[in-house]
């Protein structure tokens, strides 16, 4: 790229956050008649569109999602998916090399783009009246790309230093490697999206030209468009700057193994002198998106280490005193995400003393399961996030966007807020037993190297 209260009788507390959740968590029928509800319509071509109208300001977020990411590459070319995204930003038949975002950027834009190990996805946000330049930018790109030799191996480089500044340099990026590889042995979420030095330095023109021809299509993209703008708006545009774009029709189809569950528990570590606060933390595979178990993880995940108020703060932190940061969290993902916890010890503790205390904080939730109060809190955090999310177009984007290369459908993903409101605390207990208890997990720690 260039998630203490004042004495009081438990009914009136819980009574209190019920009226925040549902004051926080509107009804789906509500949302039907704010900003952000979703329109759609579909190209000839197969591109899904995906509006989302928000007429506060004269500005629109627009997004291209592909269903390709680093998880799709094949053996010994790690880091291509990274790779193209940079190389998208190239020369077309109608600009030169690096003229995208500087054409962006006169036009009062900003523009970005990502790669994840599920999907890439290419943004800009301008003004909208200049939105239909901006989209002409972006369809000319989507077949015209032009790869010189010299070009290529300039940004190859500059993959590289992006490696050595954001991986190789940082201790906490070495060790969530050395994670992913030992939680995701077999699978291609063991390699890093970025890629392995030694391999990206291999990389070619051909490969890229490769990776373009076989997943970059409109078949296989997705548009979202958050902003002042309505379906009605944009359809026409669509229709006319990226329907004229042919189907490929021989797109290469994604294939992965299944996530394997670990078959022992694993420890890793990583030591480095630029380490200035030691860390231990224990990882378990989690659920993919769409998981009928995923809202439930999630509060539940939250009332443990979600904040100050959660268990592993308040034993940890400031019960105890063995930590100073403690947490916990949960992520789904195409295939299987990650349920994880941790700490860093206060001065005078050790790893060690932090994973017992913490071990003992998730092994009493896991057999009492949340208190009416805390199921109550964690919904109106999360609800609260989820509104502050709102009011930001490119948040809105993103989501929907990830959403929906992930395989859910829009009614799926306006109703996650009538599934986090209808969690109870036997779900979170189930879930969470489910994933955390009676299966293996890698335990990671991050150390000081003395010299």
């Amino acid at each position: 790229m260039r998630a203490g209260w004042w004495r009081q009788t438990r009914i009136d507390v819980a009574t209190a956050l019920a009226a925040g959740v549902a004051a926080l968590f509107p009804s789906a029928q509500a949302q039907t008649s704010e900003a952000w509800r979703p329109e759609t319509f579909k190209l000839a071509n197969g591109i899904t569109a995906v509006v989302l109208p928000d007429h506060r300001a004269p500005v629109v977020t627009h997004m291209i999602w592909y269903r390709v990411g680093s998880a799709d590459e094949v053996p010994g070319k790690s880091g291509i998916a990274h790779f193209f995204e940079h190389l998208m930003f190239k020369a077309t038949g109608k600009i030169a090399a690096g003229e995208y975002s500087k054409i962006v950027a006169r036009n009062g834009g900003q523009d970005n783009a990502s790669t994840s190990y599920d999907y890439t996805n290419y943004f800009f946000r301008v003004a909208k009246d200049r939105l239909p330049q901006m989209m002409e930018l972006e369809a000319d790109r989507m077949t015209g790309l032009q790869l010189a030799e010299s070009e290529v191996v300039s940004e190859r480089d500059v993959v590289k230093e992006e490696r050595r500044q954001n991986v190789d340099s940082a201790p906490s990026s070495l060790l969530n490697e050395k994670v992913y590889a030992a939680l995701y042995s077999g699978h291609p979420y063991s390699i890093p999206v970025i890629g392995r030095m030694s391999e990206v330095g291999a990389l070619t023109r051909d490969d890229a030209l490769g990776w373009y021809s076989r997943w970059y299509g409109p078949e296989d993209a997705i548009l979202v468009v958050a902003g002042d703008i309505t379906a009605a708006e944009l359809k026409p545009l669509a229709d006319r700057i990226y329907g004229s774009i042919a189907a490929k029709g021989d797109l290469q189809k994604r294939s992965w193994p299944e996530v394997r569950p670990l078959a022992e528990t694993v420890r890793v570590s990583h030591s480095d002198p630029k380490v200035r606060q030691p860390e231990w933390s224990r990882y378990w595979l989690g659920v993919e998106t769409g998981d009928p178990q995923a809202e439930a993880l999630q509060v539940g995940l939250e009332i443990l280490g979600g904040g100050r108020t959660s268990r592993l703060n308040r034993e940890l932190v400031e019960t105890q005193g063995v930590a100073v940061s403690a947490y916990a969290f949960t992520s789904d993902s195409v295939a299987r995400g990650i349920i994880g916890v941790g700490g860093s010890p206060s001065p005078g503790k050790t790893l060690d003393a932090v994973e017992k205390a913490a071990a003992a904080v998730v092994d009493q939730f896991l057999g009492e399961g949340p208190t009416a109060t805390e199921l109550v809190r964690a919904k109106a955090r999360i609800a609260a996030s989820e509104t502050f999310a709102r009011d930001s177009q490119v948040s809105m984007a993103n989501w929907y966007g990830g959403q929906l290369v992930a395989g859910q459908t829009i009614e799926q993903i306006q109703a996650w807020d009538d599934r986090v409101r209808a969690v109870t605390a036997e779900q979170v207990k189930q879930a969470m037993n489910a994933y955390m208890t009676g299966v293996h997990h890698v335990d990671a720690t991050l150390l000081v190297e003395t010299q």
